[in-house]
């Protein structure tokens, strides 16, 4: 019997090597930003901090300013990842990439997840009630089955 696997990268089997958190402004995406820090900061993994900027298609056929608004947002969450970082520069330090990506939130973490070939994932739970019944993106997720995925209250 022949092991046709032998050659095939394994995620993972040295502990994370690459984080992925999804970070899109809220308490909970941030609480999940801290968390994954720190878990990069213990495994000497790279952090790598994912935005997904939604395409709002509707907004944008009324003549929103919809991609100025989604680019000024990641350029805040990008000012203020560096202003947590410098504070703690010195005391606790992390390697981390900013990413954007486009599309819904579910979509976006899993192509960031794949194309940053992550070994595991960290998100925000939910701040909007629908999802108890839709089912949040965390939940999507974990359902994929795809990393390792952890879920930040």
């Amino acid at each position: 019997m022949t092991n046709h696997h032998a050659h095939q990268f394994e995620l993972g089997t040295d502990g994370p090597k690459v984080i992925v958190v999804g970070l899109d402004g809220s308490d909970s995406s941030f609480r999940a930003a801290a968390y994954a820090a720190g878990l990069a900061r213990r495994q000497r993994a790279l952090l790598a901090v994912v935005y997904v900027q939604p395409v709002m298609a509707a907004g944008a056929a009324m003549g929103a300013p919809v991609a100025g608004t989604t680019d000024a947002i990641a350029d805040e969450l990008v000012r203020e990842i560096r202003d947590a970082t410098e504070r703690v520069k010195g005391v606790f330090d992390v390697r981390w990439e900013f990413h954007t990506f486009h599309g819904d939130p579910y979509s976006g973490l899993v192509k960031a997840a794949d194309e940053l070939r992550a070994d595991a994932v960290v998100v925000g739970a939910s701040e909007q009630a629908g999802h108890r019944i839709v089912g949040s993106v965390a939940v999507r997720l974990v359902k994929a089955g795809r990393w390792p995925v952890t879920v930040v209250p």
